[in-house]
């Protein structure tokens, strides 16, 4: 079966601010689409996005995540760009670090530090949602369970976020996206070799594995990046994300607080549909047949889109519709396969302790101005959301 090609532009700012509409015209055009302004191949339906996360062996990491040659160098150490049993070894030592075992002792704490949050949002009334709520327990509680000294904390939330740009086609946004990679892989290089990872934290024990001759200096630091991605990024976004969306759905917040068992299915919802990373790179080692008979030839690129497949109407029914309690509760929000989110679980914790504490307190979220998007090659999130909230209890 012959692929389409479309000139769409899936990097454009108007694309990147509102993707949704362009992802289901790729859908409805087959399987798989030919770009030929990144030379990839988008993958956007469901059933072929999970088979590629899943299928290693056809859509492979190995080569890089990225759409141009530098970021896949750069990242040749990186634990996403990694195949079993490369990736399963090193794997590892992040699972242990981010597993339901260690992190389970931080939910008292995750819930006090929520409860203080939620009563500073009610007195303040208006508030930004990035600012002010989204990044409050990142900041101040995974911070110190990583191990980060206090000195960078400021300054490397902003370098994780533009670094990922560097994933991009070449264009001012990946160049800028590159230089600020370097700074943070250099902030992280210097961290590790001058030890200043806190004592006990998660950052130590790879530091300590790195020293034992476990995994190398290179490995090490490629890993601490990935710390910033699995305990950062996706928690912040789908924080702001779920605030946003309950502005937007205000059924469902009086649906949650009259059941609040609903907290459980809470992150599940948030990240269907807004995926915090909407695409990433695959190499194709081996001729891919999708579902509905395409061919990707081997050695092609193919862009594999957790954001595109999350709205699937094929999946999904009323896929743009926020729905707490929807019967399908599999999606691609978190990753699926060896490359899973290793940090879900630290979100969804995160996600249930700030929603927990405001349902008996606020009424219903309400946007007091228009919302500005980050925009990024490879994560969606905001940069401001104005917010308020009205007290309900």
């Amino acid at each position: 079966m012959s692929i389409p090609a479309s000139d769409i532009d899936l990097h454009s700012d108007d694309v990147l601010n509102d993707p949704y509409p362009v992802y289901q015209t790729l859908r409805d055009l087959s399987s798989a689409v030919y770009l030929p302004r990144v030379e990839a191949y988008f993958i956007g339906r469901y059933v072929d996005v999970r088979r590629a996360l899943e299928d290693w062996q056809t859509f492979s990491s190995a080569k890089g995540i990225g759409l141009n040659p530098v970021i896949n160098e750069a990242w040749i150490e990186a634990l996403i760009c990694q195949d079993p049993p490369v990736h399963t070894d090193r794997r590892v030592l992040m699972d242990e670090a981010l597993g339901p075992r260690s992190i389970r002792p931080l939910e008292e704490t995750i819930d006090a530090r929520a409860q203080e949050l939620a009563g500073r949002l009610l007195a303040m009334g208006q508030f930004d949602g990035v600012a002010d709520c989204a990044l409050d327990l990142p900041i101040n509680v995974v911070m110190d369970l990583i191990g980060w000294p206090e000195d960078v904390r400021p300054g490397l939330l902003s370098l994780a976020d533009g670094s990922w740009n560097a994933a991009g086609p070449e264009g001012a946004r990946m160049q800028s996206g590159l230089n600020q990679l370097g700074q943070m892989m250099a902030l992280i290089a210097e961290i590790y070799d001058n030890n200043r990872v806190i004592p006990g934290g998660f950052a130590a024990q790879l530091v300590d594995a790195a020293h034992e001759g476990v995994i190398s200096r290179e490995s090490a630091i490629g890993m601490l990046a990935g710390y910033v991605v699995a305990a950062f990024e996706t928690t912040i976004s789908a924080m702001a994300s779920g605030l946003w969306l309950f502005s937007q759905f205000p059924d469902e917040w009086q649906k949650l607080r009259n059941k609040p068992a609903l907290l459980t299915l809470l992150a599940n919802e948030v990240v269907r549909m807004e995926a915090p990373i909407q695409n990433f790179a695959r190499y194709v080692a081996q001729d891919a047949v999708l579902s509905d008979g395409s061919r990707i030839p081997a050695g092609s690129w193919a862009i594999v889109s957790y954001g595109s497949a999350n709205r699937d109407e094929r999946t999904f029914a009323e896929p743009d519709r926020f729905l707490l309690d929807r019967k399908e509760r599999i999606n691609v929000g978190f990753g699926a396969g060896p490359h899973r989110c290793a940090g879900q679980g630290l979100a969804r914790m995160e996600l249930r302790a700030v929603f927990g504490a405001l349902l008996e307190r606020v009424e219903r979220f309400e946007l007091t101005g228009v919302p500005e998007r980050n925009l990024n090659n490879i994560t969606r999130a905001f940069r401001s959301l104005p917010l308020r909230v009205v007290g309900g209890g």
